[in-house]
């Protein structure tokens, strides 16, 4: 349609007479003017996103997201956790293969949670040895720790280590939740080490 010309249509039903529309037009400049304003109000309109605690934030990412916990291996590992708590000589060759595999692997997966892993490692030798009992409550982290470093050793985890680029990615994963549930743990652990 050229501009300036107009159409008319017919109502469906052609009982009433032609409706006429015409055709509004607008420079770029208008344009602009026009449309930022309601672009702008729109915006303001939109209700906020409702805020949610971090805790349960991490605690849904964990549920859902994070298919290394729900897996057979993690499920294997936290067996084993127990019976290794209970066991120092078992919990010291944990200890001593989970820092010769710490050693070969690198450390981009693990991101803010190598130095964790690290306390890791000193934390539960410590504990293998009878030199650091960590207070009675914090049970549940030590056997979450344990169960961390169980799924870093498992050859038969979710994603084999041997896989290129991803093979750490779910033993990241499992260090990451270990550090979340076990975090004051390891920093009472850290404060005892620099004071002892």
């Amino acid at each position: 349609m050229r501009p300036g010309r107009r159409r008319w249509y017919w109502p469906r039903d052609r009982s009433h007479a032609p409706l006429k529309i015409a055709r509004i037009g607008f420079s770029p400049v208008d344009r602009t003017a026009f449309i930022q304003p309601m672009k702008k109000a729109k915006k303001e309109s939109r209700p906020l996103p409702k805020k949610r605690s971090a805790a349960k934030n991490v605690e849904e990412s964990i549920s859902h997201e994070k298919a290394a916990l729900r897996s057979d291996a993690f499920a294997r590992a936290l067996t084993n956790a127990q019976s290794h708590a209970e066991d120092p000589e078992r919990l010291l060759s944990l200890v001593k293969e989970a820092a010769r595999k710490a050693a070969s692997i690198p450390r981009e997966p693990f991101k803010e949670n190598w130095p964790y892993l690290q306390t890791m490692l000193r934390l539960v030798g410590a504990y293998s040895s009878r030199e650091y009992s960590p207070p009675e409550n914090m049970d549940d982290s030590l056997v979450w720790i344990i169960a961390a470093l169980n799924y870093l050793i498992d050859p038969f985890d979710l994603i084999p280590d041997e896989a290129p680029f991803i093979g750490f990615v779910d033993d990241a994963t499992v260090i990451e939740f270990a550090v979340v549930r076990a975090r004051q743990t390891l920093d009472d652990f850290m404060i005892w080490e620099t004071t002892n």
